[in-house]
């Protein structure tokens, strides 16, 4: 894919995701004032997918998002109480919407794959997605434990 076209993909989910974000937030959040937010997480996203291409590919665009992400809002970074101040005007769940849209989407392209492994997929993913919250609970209740709060 161009960068271009990366672009305006990424564009175009940021304004779904401004319009899930008026509406996830009740109406708190205005796309106006979310606009700030969005814009910097459309250009921490389109950085990490650069970067993800310059290298070919050797990791995914969500690590390097990941990583500019952290050093963009870590304390020690000039900026960084701006960049929160903004980014929290933007809802987790508005930015989930779109990602889960083009899951569904592929997965509808690929749907004769996806019936082929039949009735065992559904197995594993429900072993799966119960390994995942059975582990993030008890990293999550650890945490918590030696902080404190527990």
């Amino acid at each position: 894919m161009k960068a271009s076209q990366a672009l305006m993909v990424m564009v175009i989910v940021g304004v779904i995701t401004l319009v899930g974000n008026f509406i996830f937030s009740d109406y708190v959040f205005d796309p106006i004032t979310a606009l700030p937010g969005m814009a910097i997480l459309v250009v921490i996203a389109f950085a990490g997918w650069g970067i993800s291409e310059a290298l070919n590919r050797v990791l995914p665009p969500i690590v390097f998002c990941s990583l500019i992400g952290i050093i963009l809002t870590s304390p020690w970074t000039p900026g960084a109480d701006w960049i929160l101040s903004h980014t929290t005007n933007v809802e987790f769940l508005a930015t989930t919407t779109p990602v889960l849209a083009y899951a569904g989407i592929s997965i509808g392209r690929d749907i004769d794959k996806f019936t082929a492994m039949g009735w065992r997929i559904l197995v594993v993913g429900f072993v799966v997605l119960t390994g995942t919250f059975i582990c993030s609970a008890a990293i999550a209740h650890v945490a918590m434990s030696l902080l404190g709060m527990g």
